[in-house]
């Protein structure tokens, strides 16, 4: 019985190892690029609860910045958009599994992301960490959030860098709505999350209370990300992005929806317009 049983453990693992490389393989054959364009539509995963970057209007229609930059991607492709929404806690998931062709979703090239799915460049926008505090508080330092609870968004990568350097609890939430809800309703001091959220957040009237007093934190760059193993994909949306640079896209964005200029969108700006001989 124990050689039988060993026998179907090792089938059990051949099978599964022949799986992985036949998926391999099929991954190492795809090309997305041409499978959009046969399909007819570019399926994008963006954030539903990050305003103005991606977020639902009155009438439930998903709009805001990356959802515009989604849109032009399609056009220049000349096929249909598809959003699906997405979380910090599940995008990359659903790129992997074929869910989505693209991540335009507020999403930096960390270490572990990268080795599951390839960050385009350049990137196409930057941002830190913060808190979002009633004014009340009047809070002036990190120093003094330390041994405070507050709301986090699960699968954040900053929650683990702000415990540490802060000693503050980060009580993490599934979503972005469920932790402004917590917030209201004082299960935390303040919210922490992306410094480009907030100030959306912030120009609501519902949040007219609030403020993010503090120097922003690790100010990171945010890049398009597609599955591994796609050149031509990656060096057309590579493409995409430094048209909007060097164009002003995402600064009109930026105005079109309220929000000062970010310094890295001025900068990138900038020198592709110096570059190109503008």
């Amino acid at each position: 019985m124990r050689v039988r049983s060993h026998l179907l453990r090792l089938l059990a693992a051949i099978l599964f190892a022949a799986g992985l490389f036949l998926f391999g393989e099929q991954r190492a054959n795809a090309d997305d690029l041409a499978m959009i364009k046969q399909r007819g539509t570019l399926i994008v995963g963006v954030k539903v609860d990050y305003p103005p970057f991606g977020f639902r209007s009155p009438s439930g229609e998903i709009e805001g910045i990356e959802p515009t930059l989604a849109a032009d991607v399609a056009k220049s492709l000349g096929v249909k958009l598809e959003l699906v929404p997405v979380a910090a806690s599940n995008r990359v998931e659903f790129l992997e599994q074929g869910k989505v062709d693209l991540i335009i979703a507020t999403m930096n090239g960390t270490m572990m992301r990268r080795m599951a799915v390839d960050i385009v460049k350049p990137h196409y926008y930057a941002a830190g960490y913060n808190v979002m505090v009633p004014k009340a508080m009047k809070l002036k330092s990190w120093a003094e959030l330390k041994g405070k609870r507050v709301c986090g968004i699960e699968g954040a990568y900053y929650n683990y860098a702000a415990t540490m350097n802060f000693e503050l609890q980060v009580i993490a939430y599934n979503g972005t709505a469920e932790a402004l809800a917590a917030l209201k309703q004082g299960h935390c001091v303040g919210l922490l999350y992306d410094d480009t959220s907030i100030e959306g957040n912030l120009l609501m009237p519902n949040w007219s209370g609030y403020d993010m007093p503090l120097e922003s934190q690790e100010v990171q760059p945010w890049g398009l990300a597609v599955r591994k193993g796609e050149p031509e994909w990656a060096a057309y949306l590579s493409g995409m992005v430094k048209k909007w640079t060097k164009d002003g896209t995402i600064l009109d964005l930026e105005t079109k929806y309220q929000i000062k200029h970010s310094k890295f969108a001025e900068d990138a700006h900038r020198k592709a317009s110096v570059s190109s001989g503008d």
